[in-house]
């Protein structure tokens, strides 16, 4: 509190121009003021002022002192705001842009936990197509935040979270291959497949480790819908290659099940939460926490 007064002192100072006009402003005597500017200077060992006639002036190592006073100036500003955005009503609204095999696992759960803990926030959730949109969305500002895989981040977004999960078969409990603890990729290729389709995230992978292991895929279905793969798999006896963060909701139910295939077993996902590097509301911030716990859950 103490620091925070002097800092007042020195930024009224460096604005007036005068300690004698600066003391009118702040109610308080010159001397006062001239006194533990002096201490700080001694304190210091170099001058904050040139003492002018009839004008006082930054010295250097005034003018670093002051930007970093006014910096913290604003940080406090911007805390206090916060602080007063979370005290007790906790209302307003937060947008999460999501990639949509989310949108029937993690976001439900994570929607109905935060909900219960503040009723008064609105929540916004936006199912986009590919990564490339959702970074943008954030970018803009027209998502607070941003859940999905393997982002390419631009400078202006941060990471606030991550999880990483593996690819692995998924099946339902009546498969032929369901209870089995772990399977090769030529295990799978004589079953129904079910196959994302170029435009998603996981096809890169499996394309890979298809050619690597000379086996050729004839799929079913290709899809760029994880909810087209997941009730494929779970009504059509068919196999998919999805991660634990896919089918989250569905492994607790019982109604599929996910099986390590060793070829995948290095080809990881990171399931990413993002934010602009800005920072975001108080309210968005109690969110990410409540997605980042979750994810955590999960990994």
């Amino acid at each position: 509190m103490l620091q925070h007064r002097l800092w007042t002192y020195l930024d009224e100072v460096a604005r007036c121009g005068s300690i004698r006009k600066a003391a009118g402003r702040l109610h308080i005597s010159a001397s006062a003021i001239n006194r533990q500017i002096l201490a700080l200077e001694e304190e210091l060992g170099t001058p904050l002022f040139q003492r002018l006639p009839r004008k006082m002036v930054l010295t250097a190592a005034g003018e670093v002192l002051i930007h970093h006073v006014r910096q913290t100036f604003k940080e406090l500003e911007w805390a206090q705001i916060k602080i007063e955005e979370l005290k007790g009503l906790r209302r307003g609204e937060v947008t999460v842009a999501m990639m949509s095999g989310l949108a029937a696992n993690l976001i439900p759960r994570m929607a109905a936990e935060f909900r219960r803990a503040n009723p008064r926030v609105k929540l916004i959730l936006r199912q986009m197509t590919t990564g490339d949109d959702i970074t943008a969305a954030v970018g803009s500002g027209e998502a607070d935040l941003g859940l999905g895989f393997d982002f390419d981040l631009p400078p202006s977004l941060r990471m606030l979270g991550s999880a990483v999960g593996r690819l692995g078969a998924v099946v339902a409990p009546g498969h032929p291959l369901a209870d089995k603890t772990s399977l090769r990729l030529s295990d799978c290729v004589p079953h129904p497949l079910v196959i994302a389709d170029k435009s998603m995230v996981i096809r890169p992978y499996l394309n890979e480790l298809f050619a690597r292991a000379m086996v050729t895929v004839h799929p079913v279905i290709e899809t760029n819908s994880i909810e087209v793969m997941r009730q494929a798999a779970m009504f059509d006896q068919a196999l998919t290659f999805l991660t634990p963060f896919d089918i989250e909701f569905d492994l607790r139910s019982g109604r599929l099940m996910y099986i390590p295939v060793r070829e995948l077993s290095q080809q990881a996902q990171t399931l990413m939460l993002i934010g602009h590097d800005r920072g975001t509301s108080a309210i968005g911030s109690v969110l990410a926490e409540t997605i980042k716990v979750m994810m955590g859950q999960m990994a």
